[in-house]
């Protein structure tokens, strides 16, 4: 069984800060930055392409709720939300499950983008764009 369902069996010990019949939210292991906390539906949903759209807004809701009361307590700087979804985008359990990551000044955690703009041209930004429209 995997490691969510089991601790939301019960069958392994976390360290929960919240639950309700649709989500849990437990301290992640890896503790990335002080309060990082994990926030899992309870129903098995592998990624965002998979989770039912009222538990995801019931999730977020939830993951701003928290949030707010994980960047008091810790007297965080910020809060940095992460959602990982598929091998690729480094998903390494896959049920759902939303990070929130305090931020404190030198944490030494880092979440970078690259910088492509000089790559871009204005066309090829329009081309995108008409793309995400088209689909939608």
């Amino acid at each position: 069984m995997p490691i969510f369902e089991k601790i939301i069996n019960r069958e392994i010990p976390a360290y929960i800060v919240y639950e309700d019949d649709l989500v849990i939210a437990f301290l992640d292991i890896l503790q990335s930055t002080k309060g990082h906390t994990l926030v899992v539906p309870k129903k098995k949903y592998v990624d965002i392409f998979d989770i039912d759209e009222d538990v995801l807004a019931h999730l977020i809701k939830v993951t701003k709720k928290l949030a707010i009361k994980i960047k008091d307590v810790f007297d965080a700087k910020g809060v940095n939300l992460v959602n990982n979804n598929g091998k690729a985008a480094f998903q390494s359990v896959f049920h759902y499950h939303m990070h929130i990551i305090p931020r404190y000044e030198n944490d030494n955690f880092d979440i970078s983008f690259e910088n492509n703009t000089k790559n871009m041209t204005d066309e090829e930004y329009k081309k995108r764009a008409a793309l995400i429209k088209a689909a939608l």
